[in-house]
């Protein structure tokens, strides 16, 4: 059994409540849009750590992760892209290749907007965890925690992280 913290859009900024909240996992993954090199050695700092980059990631990020990971966790074979869609309305750029050859899971990003749906045409769970950065559309930051077991997705949880709203900080003198 492999415990999992998942978050996506960061876009560069570190709530370091993240250790808390990833101290039970095994390992973390990132949906795109890291935003930073600072946030993916954070994140790499407190467990094993998987991502790719999103649009909006620089070169530093794009050399250091690739646009679609596909890999096999447990008994579990999952994809993780940032642009990805959802049931129904997947990208065109990875469509194909989830008809043809399904994972168990996929996971993206990108919509700021928290799903977790399961694909009863093709058989798999969809996971977007929303954004867990302060900029963007959402209202609400979140990560979900989430367990593999074999071909078991269980247990899984949305945190909330609290609002969007960006953290100011201010300095009289």
């Amino acid at each position: 059994m492999v415990k999992i913290g998942l978050l996506s859009d960061t876009h560069g900024y570190i709530d370091p409540r993240w250790e808390s909240v990833f101290r039970g996992v095994d390992e973390i993954w990132h949906a795109g849009d890291i935003g930073t090199t600072e946030v993916a050695d954070f994140l790499s700092s407190l467990k094993p750590f998987r991502a790719v980059f999103g649009n909006i990631d620089g070169q530093d990020i794009r050399k250091r992760f690739p646009e679609k990971l596909r890999f096999t966790c447990e008994k579990t074979e999952v994809i993780i892209i940032h642009i990805g869609g959802y049931p129904a309305h997947y990208d065109r750029r990875i469509r194909n290749e989830l008809e043809i050859r399904p994972p168990g899971m996929f996971i993206s990003g990108h919509s700021h907007i928290l799903k977790v749906i399961y694909d009863k045409k093709l058989g798999f769970l969809h996971i977007n965890p929303g954004a867990a950065g302060i900029f963007g559309s959402h209202t609400q930051r979140t990560v979900v925690r989430f367990m593999i077991d074999g071909t078991d997705i269980k247990n899984l949880e949305v945190v909330e992280m609290g609002p969007r709203e960006r953290i100011v900080s201010m300095t009289h003198g």
